[in-house]
């Protein structure tokens, strides 16, 4: 279930005036087809800030227009917006809007480097067969939401043995859910690991030498999350060695991937260019959303996907 937050208006307040900033004429084309106008910060009481970046600027907005009452940030991920957000107004991000694409990327990655289908692509003469079939493995992912949620269904044809590791131990369907604190236990013997958490202060670094070395011989790790949460040089070590037999890295550390890194000459592994969500798809499904929190906004109801500051996602 997404986090909310209600901000109060008065009947006579009339449409919502929302800002939309840097423009972007789909999500304009949103707000006004959920009944809002859109007008310029000065006189708008809510802001849309329309691109996943410049921190910076959107401070100097809020500096200069501290009425707003309501800032939409277009991801789920608010990791780049930490030092921004503040008590004085109320916060929502794409949580759980981009679920589908990015949870479908992932079962697209664990498939690939489970079967090895890279190994396959590349090779220019027929050779020794390799891959390990997703049916009944052991798979743990990281991260509790609504990626991991999609991610559930995706994967229940496959029958496979899931673990979710998240916060709090609210069950999942489809999979047993354990806290944080039994990570160590969850990772363990692990055949299949996939990242799909917030990227904060304690994920940051969570698949290092030490937790990589947990999972089984041969295991895959596939990453729709953030970079930061892998050690780099750690994967590429376990990879090297054997004791990984794939990587599906849809993000990275660093981002984007420099030429020559070690990672591009490895042969099981899938880099590709964060684009578990692209812009095509992206917007459409933000405007979704942004239709339906200027709704609840007119009316006074829960707006969905509340930013949890104390949390930092």
């Amino acid at each position: 279930m997404l986090p909310t937050v209600t901000v109060p208006r008065d009947d006579d307040d009339g449409p919502p005036r929302v800002a939309v900033h840097p423009a972007r004429p789909a999500l304009e084309r949103a707000v006004e087809d959920a009944g809002g106008r859109v007008v310029a910060p000065a006189d708008a009481e809510a802001l849309l800030w329309s691109v996943p970046h410049d921190a910076d600027d959107l401070a100097g907005l809020l500096d200069e227009h501290p009425h707003l009452r309501w800032v939409q940030l277009p991801f789920a991920g608010v990791d780049a917006f930490v030092d921004v957000l503040d008590d004085d107004r109320a916060w929502t991000s794409g949580k759980g809007v981009y679920a589908d694409p990015v949870a479908e990327m992932a079962l697209a990655l664990v498939l690939a480097t489970r079967r090895e289908v890279v190994r396959y692509a590349t090779a220019t003469a027929w050779g020794d067969d390799h891959g390990e079939m997703l049916f009944g493995a052991r798979v743990t992912v990281l991260g509790g939401g609504g990626i991991t949620e999609v991610l559930l269904d995706l994967l229940a044809p496959f029958r496979c043995d899931v673990t979710v590791v998240r916060r709090s131990d609210q069950p999942l369907d489809g999979a047993t859910v354990v806290t944080t604190d039994h990570l160590d236990d969850a990772l363990a013997d692990a055949e299949v690991v996939v990242l799909a958490l917030a990227l904060t202060d304690d994920t940051t670094g969570i698949l290092d030498a030490r937790a990589l070395e947990l999972l089984a011989e041969g295991a895959v790790v596939v990453n729709v999350a953030r970079g930061a949460h892998v050690v780099t040089d750690d994967l590429v070590a376990a990879l090297r060695s054997g004791h990984l037999a794939g990587a599906g890295l849809d993000v990275t550390d660093p981002e984007p991937l420099p030429d020559g890194h070690p990672l591009w000459d490895l042969p099981n592994v899938v880099v590709t260019p964060h684009v578990g969500n692209t812009d095509a798809m992206g917007e459409r499904l933000l405007a979704d959303r942004i239709r339906d929190n200027v709704t609840r906004f007119a009316q006074g109801r829960r707006l969905l996907g509340a930013v949890d500051r104390a949390a930092g996602y």
